[in-house]
């Protein structure tokens, strides 16, 4: 997932839409006994403020140098100490059991395969300590999106251009001028399933990050899973 690197300088204003999750990983990381992890922490959007309103130790890992540069820079201004890791979430290991580990803005559909997703949910539930949590968010896909907006150039937050091709579930978006990433959506069984194999439990799944309900007109998935205490 280096590839990514492309991303690093128009990250902020790409997610500069997405405020409302932050409250919600904050509260989670203020609950945590114990270190919080952040998978593909990218530039410290979420880390950042976990570590300043908790004072959490919070480790992030990240596959793109350049993201991991841009999240040192924020963190340093701050005057705040993030660890920081340049590594593969499919991979990761921790010296100590989490607490509490995230993957926010939908981070976990970069994994184009099954194989990739349940070694992740393998490697999460290994670091984690007994009751610890994982928490990370994805779109429910939409088809009526997809039809109205499927190959046009738009301008909000930078230009791009998103294609759908169902044949892969996957989703491509081009930054005009710029670099592509593609994501890989999947459906409520699927990551019901991937707990399931990594021995995972579902504490919560909600539809928004205010934590409402999870139902037919939901577009979000919000989920909170828990590693069972024994």
């Amino acid at each position: 997932m280096s590839g990514y690197d492309g991303f690093a300088p128009i990250y902020d204003r790409w997610a500069a839409h997405m405020t409302d999750d932050v409250g919600f990983y904050v509260d989670l990381a203020r609950q945590a006994d114990g270190p919080v992890v952040e998978l593909a922490v990218g530039t410290g959007r979420v880390a950042i403020p976990i570590t300043e309103r908790t004072g959490q130790k919070v480790i992030g890992i990240d596959s793109s140098p350049a993201m991991l540069a841009v999240a040192r820079e924020r963190a340093a201004t701050a005057g705040l100490e993030l660890d920081l890791r340049e590594g593969d979430m499919r991979d990761f290991s921790l010296d100590e059991p989490a607490a509490l580990v995230i993957c926010p803005f939908r981070s976990l559909l970069h994994l184009s395969t099954w194989a990739d997703r349940r070694r992740v949910f393998e490697r999460v539930a290994a670091a984690l300590g007994p009751g610890g949590r994982f928490a990370w968010n994805a779109f429910v896909y939409d088809f009526m999106f997809a039809a109205r907006h499927h190959g046009i150039l738009q301008n909000d937050p930078v230009p791009h251009v998103i294609e759908h091709i169902p044949s892969d579930n996957r989703i491509d978006i081009t930054v005009k001028d710029g670099p592509r990433i593609s994501l890989w959506w999947i459906s409520r069984g699927e990551w019901e399933a991937l707990l399931d194999v990594s021995g995972l439990e579902t504490d919560a799944l909600y539809g928004w990050f205010d934590r409402r309900p999870f139902d037919e007109d939901s577009r979000e998935f919000v989920w909170v899973a828990r590693k069972p205490a024994s």
